[in-house]
């Protein structure tokens, strides 16, 4: 992971790139309409991939992590999270398989601590993971990444199609609200070579390739209420409370560590937390920073986990409180230049569990109010 996420991106014309990769090129509202329209691919700096071979490799990853995997077949979606033995969420990643390899794609700044904990559990099975330094990844809807030169090298494109909000088998939707906001993202993400990375980044330089920045693809994220692990995760975090179970937690199948808390806390409790989305107050121009205060009243009932200007939405965040901060709640949120209003859209309803009986309800936002 030595090689700099921003340095091939940097002669792209506009572009703004840091230690994470290219943010932006002048235009983040234009780019998130271009990358979610299938026009422009994003190039996701902030993602590091692993790969995993071995016959084993399969059944050792079900073993490990949250989801069933040991059937997984070849160019399928899904994603993964490791606990510890209290439920909480220690990493995460995406996982496509090509028949030969497992690869997985973490966050950048998860990626190290994975693999060093995946090393460690290898005992004596058939796997050997390993950190694939020489390959990139990008983000964009599945037709615009099947138009570049996905790697396949067992024959198998690795394109992980994002199976949010979709409830995969053997998950549990706590979100009440219908439709849900991500139900139309198309989004997927592609590892491709370093070569191919070049070429595309050659392709921007002479304006025959449209590109989108991290930031259009946060926005778009935080739009669709998805949780991520950079972001998102604290070391309090469950399952539970982002809505996680949907696409990451398989309820039924065998022994994990950490299985026995999300099996309590979904079937005879609550998550103590609750993710919300807010939409903010825009009529000013700052935005709060992540882990910005939220407030009811002078009560701090949690903290911003995700910030972002959307093109329709406007101001938005995504952020977790107490479960019992009451939905109807007038919530503000700290900024440098004092509060501001944030109304509450519920993700994880109070009493989220497996007997709660949630009432359906149409989800209000700025877009919907403005049609």
């Amino acid at each position: 992971m030595s090689d700099s996420p921003a340095a091939r991106f940097a002669g792209v014309p506009g572009a703004v790139v840091d230690d994470a990769g290219l943010q932006h090129l002048g235009s983040p509202l234009v780019e998130q309409r271009r990358l979610s329209a299938g026009a422009a691919i994003a190039p996701l700096g902030d993602r590091a991939v692993l790969a995993v071979p071995g016959e084993d490799r399969l059944s050792w990853l079900d073993s490990l992590s949250s989801q069933a995997l040991t059937r997984l077949a070849p160019g399928e979606s899904t994603e993964l999270l490791i606990l510890d033995p209290q439920g909480h969420v220690e990493h995460a990643a995406s996982v496509i398989d090509d028949g030969e390899t497992t690869w997985l794609i973490a966050d950048r700044a998860d990626a190290a601590g994975l693999y060093d904990w995946l090393r460690k559990m290898r005992f004596r099975l058939r796997v050997d993971p390993r950190v694939a330094d020489d390959v990139a990844v990008f983000g964009g809807t599945a037709a615009a990444l099947e138009a570049i030169a996905p790697a396949s090298p067992a024959g198998v494109p690795l394109v992980w199609r994002d199976p949010w909000p979709r409830v995969t088998p053997g998950g549990h939707a706590y979100a009440p609200v219908e439709p849900h906001p991500g139900a139309e993202r198309d989004w997927a993400e592609a590892i491709v070579t370093r070569e191919e990375e070049q070429r595309i980044a050659d392709a921007a330089a002479r304006g025959e390739q449209e590109l989108a920045g991290i930031a259009a693809a946060e926005a778009l994220r935080v739009a669709a209420w998805r949780p991520r692990w950079m972001t998102d995760v604290d070391e309090r975090a469950l399952p539970h409370e982002l809505d996680w179970l949907r696409t990451a937690v398989h309820l039924d199948k065998g022994c994990y560590r950490g299985q026995e808390t999300v099996a309590k806390v979904h079937n005879l409790g609550h998550p103590p937390r609750r993710l919300v989305a807010l939409q903010l107050d825009g009529s000013g121009s700052v935005l709060p920073e992540r882990g910005a205060a939220i407030r009811r009243g002078e009560d701090e009932v949690g903290v911003v986990t995700s910030v972002a200007l959307h093109h329709e939405e406007g101001p938005i965040a995504l952020g977790v409180v107490r479960r019992t901060t009451p939905v109807d709640a007038a919530l503000t949120v700290d900024t440098s230049d004092g509060p501001i209003a944030a109304a509450q859209e519920v993700v994880v309803p109070p009493d989220a569990g497996a007997t709660a009986d949630v009432p359906r309800i149409t989800r209000l936002s700025r877009r919907a109010s403005a049609q």
